[in-house]
């Protein structure tokens, strides 16, 4: 079984320094944010989100650990109130490349759940870019459910779909 366990000060610079061009990556592929300004605006993001970095208040981050103890990726949430709740925002999943595809982020969204009924928040809520089947498909096997969808369609100078 994959657990979690409280991120280590090394974890958490190494963790930035992948998340932070991960998250621009996303933010450029889904159509948001143009290539050249994506690392600077994902910098800031994540600045703004953890001032205090691995000492921000409310935010729990964790490295991922696989059944036999490796560490294979990290879970970052904030405690919210979002839908009339206290809830665990989860802000990032990531399971390093080599790990991926032997359920260690679904084990690791279970261990959540422990941690979400220690802590005495009523649910988990998260974002998931629409580019990312794989992630759209693993929660809806954990029963998350969507709660807004937000569509995009290009239209070409000319008027025709792009």
């Amino acid at each position: 079984m994959s657990t979690l366990r409280p991120m280590t000060e090394p974890e958490y610079d190494a963790w930035v320094a992948e998340a932070v061009p991960a998250y621009a990556a996303d933010k450029v592929a889904s159509g948001q944010w143009s290539e050249d300004a994506a690392i600077e605006l994902s910098r800031k993001e994540f600045e703004d989100l953890l001032p205090n970095g691995i000492e921000t208040p409310e935010n729990h981050l964790f490295t991922v650990l696989s059944p036999q103890g490796l560490p294979v990726g990290v879970l970052w949430f904030a405690v919210k109130n979002k839908f009339n709740a206290r809830v665990a925002y989860v802000f990032d999943v990531a399971i390093q490349e080599e790990h991926r595809r032997q359920g260690h982020a679904r084990r690791a969204f279970i261990a959540l759940e422990d941690e979400i009924r220690l802590r005495g928040l009523a649910g988990v809520g998260l974002h998931v870019f629409g580019h990312n089947a794989a992630a759209r498909a693993l929660y809806a096997g954990l029963g998350y459910e969507p709660t807004n969808i937000s569509l995009f369609k290009p239209i070409n100078a000319a008027g025709e779909p792009s």
